[in-house]
């Protein structure tokens, strides 16, 4: 059950069927008050949203999805908070330049997408490779982040990264050669469609409107070869973790969310090597996917670490 509970935590999900567009079968649209900005940083060019007023608060997807699976959270935080939604590099409407896919690179696309906004600080709520992504923009920029949320997924080279790598469940982090993109060309659900089932609670709860959208995101030119370059990068991320760990552990309040039926409290475990104020939390009958899965109750975990942690 434990190996299953870390497969699941890591599977980094996917989709893509090259007869959908991106325009169709929007999922759950974004508020009509947030707009779009395409920002260049860093050497490429970041899709964002933007929306909301008052102290902002940052959300990073994860493989599989793009920053389009943060809209119930993003309407509800943007009460009373500015909303700032990318995708990452690689990833959705984002550019897809052939390198920067170390997470390391991409803390510094978000702290790029930052300053374009004039934002000097944030609340930072990350999912999957967010996390990644995530805890390479805050262990470089400590006093930007205010308060992090970290959701089902772990950090390279961090706590027991080097015995999650041993689980065969993981094939796909080292799936890589010449031949991997032509081999999942125009078959990239069948392909991915296998996490999103694997690794949820109930597959049902990932929606077919929700695979359709994503499929056909995924199916763009240069998708899926940034999508592995993302897995490819893992080395080099707990490489680059190493000096992060060693100028100290993180200390802005920390909420680390596991699926029940998926990471759980081990997503708590990994972030106490990382952070020193760490609040565990699970989402019940949930798998990775948690804001398909429990949308509710993870807006609610959400919420209330975040007013609780002023």
């Amino acid at each position: 059950m434990f190996t299953r509970i870390i497969a699941a935590a890591l599977a980094l999900s996917a989709v893509a069927t090259v007869t959908a567009t991106p325009a169709i079968a929007q999922v759950e649209p974004f508020p009509a008050s947030f707009r779009t900005q395409e920002i260049a940083t860093n050497g490429t060019t970041i899709h964002t949203r933007i929306g909301g007023k008052g102290p902002a608060v940052v959300l990073l997807h994860g493989y599989g999805e793009t920053g389009d699976m943060w809209a119930p959270l993003a309407a509800d935080l943007a009460r009373d908070h500015l909303v700032i939604v990318p995708d990452l590099r690689g990833m959705g409407l984002s550019a897809k330049p052939a390198g920067g896919y170390d997470k390391k690179t991409q803390g510094q696309d978000i702290a790029g997408v930052l300053d374009a906004l004039k934002v000097q600080k944030t609340d930072l709520v990350t999912h999957d490779i967010g996390n990644m992504v995530g805890y390479a923009f805050a262990a470089q920029n400590r006093a930007r982040v205010t308060r992090f949320v970290l959701m089902d997924a772990p950090l390279p080279g961090v706590g027991p990264w080097e015995e999650i790598l041993k689980n065969p469940l993981l094939w796909h982090f080292r799936f890589g050669g010449p031949d991997m993109e032509r081999l999942v060309a125009g078959r990239e659900r069948i392909y991915l469609d296998r996490f999103w089932n694997e690794f949820s609670a109930k597959p049902e709860r990932f929606s077919e409107a929700s695979r359709v959208h994503y499929a056909a995101l995924y199916a763009q030119p240069g998708a899926m070869h940034s999508g592995f370059a993302q897995f490819a990068a893992f080395d080099q991320d707990a490489i680059d973790n190493r000096p992060f760990l060693t100028a100290g552990k993180l200390t802005m309040p920390v909420l680390a969310i596991g699926g029940e039926k998926s990471f759980g409290p081990m997503m708590a475990t990994v972030m106490r090597f990382a952070a020193t104020d760490v609040t565990e939390a699970t989402i019940p009958d949930a798998g990775h996917w948690l804001m398909e899965e429990q949308p509710k109750a993870t807006i609610a975990a959400v919420r209330g670490f975040l007013a609780a942690n002023k």
